[in-house]
């Protein structure tokens, strides 16, 4: 299908001043904390699959004449043989376009903060990529509701969980554009789950403690959930959260975090702590839960299937105990964060932005291929463009077993929500993930440095003083 011409119509400002040095602190938190962390520890990822089921590749003319160099920033992929044919796809498409290409991959934790350093110096790459929502760079990025619209125009809507992972409806801006995302199930070992009366794992939050403590107490294992500055233990919490009917801000944007669920909440995940894990929860890093889990130290964690695929080449028999469940279920529903919320934004600076848009719809409209390379982990934010996903699921042709352990993904977006839920994902919320108070809220309950309340009440002084912030810029809404 031909492109439309009027679609790339972009201004190359080169204003790259931040509305806020709060965007560089929270960059710079990010950075001390979690450097040198990453999330997985892939090893070689599991089985190949046949080389002649990957998707056929398709290419369409840009709408304009490409040219110069297009500089990419993304991170190291969980799966690592997304990269390797990522770095090709690139090149590729590169060389059909006249565009010169550079990849760069780096550890994600290390990206936020290499955002706001280019955005300070206004220069660097010209489209980068991160695996949760990029909201408090709104005012230092292009809006992509352009190349969001092109893409609804030629495959139908976007899925939900995607559109309100990049839309500030404050605003009326594309903050960044997301093609696909990553659900976020719980793993758990059937050998340890079953004789402790779950055969088929853990249903509910409540299920989890009982089992959890059983397993902890009758086999001296732990279950491995976060309460650390990092981006799992960010996730997980929040489900915690959303499933007891709590949340940071309500539908309205307005901070509602001091309340009684809330407080049940952190007063669950006390109790879960000290019945069923230990201390190095507190320091835990993105890839000690994959690590744990595939050295057969964990009972469960919650995660994608990354940690499988690892051990099913580093140990196949950890690899078949590994089963999965849904979204747990708590006392108001049951919903999960995405795992990763793949956000692809073009800065102000860049000087290369045509060229950025017009790959990431080609990389778009061949999502079925990085489906394809990443093992099934990566899944489009366009079903239409991804036809066999359900059937790969339905039989991993990557050597699951059984064939059909990773059928139930295919339901995940029933179970899977944003971050700022009931909310839209907008720069307060993106600042609270990355200064990591929720994490912070629920560990000094854990440890009985405060009651839960007083956590509650704490974590609620931090966070109006961040929504009163973005919303006297007019880039939240609500009021206080």
């Amino acid at each position: 299908m031909a492109e439309s011409p009027s679609f790339l119509g972009v201004r190359r400002s080169r204003r790259s001043v931040l509305r806020s040095t709060g965007l560089v602190a929270a960059g710079a938190t990010l950075a001390s904390l979690g450097a040198c962390a990453s999330e997985e520890d892939p090893g070689p990822g599991g089985p190949a699959a046949n080389p002649g089921g990957a998707p056929a590749e398709t290419f369409t003319e840009p709408s304009e004449k490409l040219s110069g160099d297009l500089k990419v920033l993304l991170w190291s992929h969980f799966v690592p043989s997304h990269d390797t044919w990522f770095d090709k796809f690139v090149q590729d498409w590169a060389a059909k376009v006249g565009v010169k290409a550079t990849v760069d991959h780096i550890d994600q934790a290390q990206i936020p903060t290499r955002i706001a350093a280019e955005i300070q110096a206004g220069q660097g790459h010209d489209v980068i990529q991160f695996i949760a929502p990029l909201s408090q760079f709104e005012p230092s990025v292009l809006d992509m509701k352009d190349i969001t619209e092109e893409a609804v125009k030629r495959w139908g809507d976007q899925l939900d969980v995607c559109r309100k992972s990049t839309f500030n409806p404050t605003t009326g801006k594309f903050f960044a554009y997301s093609p696909g995302w990553v659900p976020d199930p719980g793993n758990f070992r059937a050998s340890l789950w079953g004789p402790a009366g779950f055969a088929k794992g853990p249903a509910t939050w409540d299920e989890l403690l009982q089992g959890g403590a059983e397993i902890k107490k009758s086999k001296g294992v732990q279950m491995g959930l976060g309460m650390s500055q990092e981006i799992d233990s960010n996730m997980v919490l929040r489900a915690l959260m959303w499933s007891y009917g709590a949340s940071i801000q309500d539908a309205n944007e307005r901070v509602v975090i001091n309340s009684d669920q809330t407080v049940a909440a952190v007063e669950y995940m006390s109790r879960l702590f000290k019945e069923t894990m230990t201390n190095e929860v507190f320091s835990w890093n993105a890839a000690s839960n994959n690590q744990g889990l595939v050295a057969g130290k964990l009972s469960y964690a919650v995660n994608s299937i990354s940690a499988y695929r690892t051990a099913q080449g580093t140990a196949p028999q950890v690899a078949e105990d590994i089963l999965f469940v849904p979204a747990l279920r708590g006392t108001q529903g049951a919903l999960a964060a995405q795992h990763v919320m793949y956000n692809w934004i073009v800065p102000k600076h860049a000087k290369n932005p045509a060229a950025a848009k017009e790959f990431l719809l080609h990389y778009t409209a061949n999502y079925a291929a990085a489906t394809y390379a990443s093992k099934l982990y990566d899944f489009c934010a366009w079903d239409k463009l991804t036809p066999q996903r359900d059937g790969w699921l339905a039989s991993d042709p990557f050597g699951s077993k059984p064939a059909d352990k990773l059928a139930f993904l295919r339901d995940a977006t029933k179970w899977t929500t944003n971050i700022g839920h009931p909310g839209p994902s907008n720069t307060a919320e993106g600042e609270v993930f990355n200064t990591f108070i929720i994490p912070n809220m629920f560990a000094r309950a854990a440890r009985g440095e405060v009651s839960a309340r007083q956590a509650v009440l704490d974590a609620e002084a931090q966070i109006n003083p961040v929504f009163s912030k973005w919303r006297s810029q007019g880039l939240v809404g609500g009021g206080s």
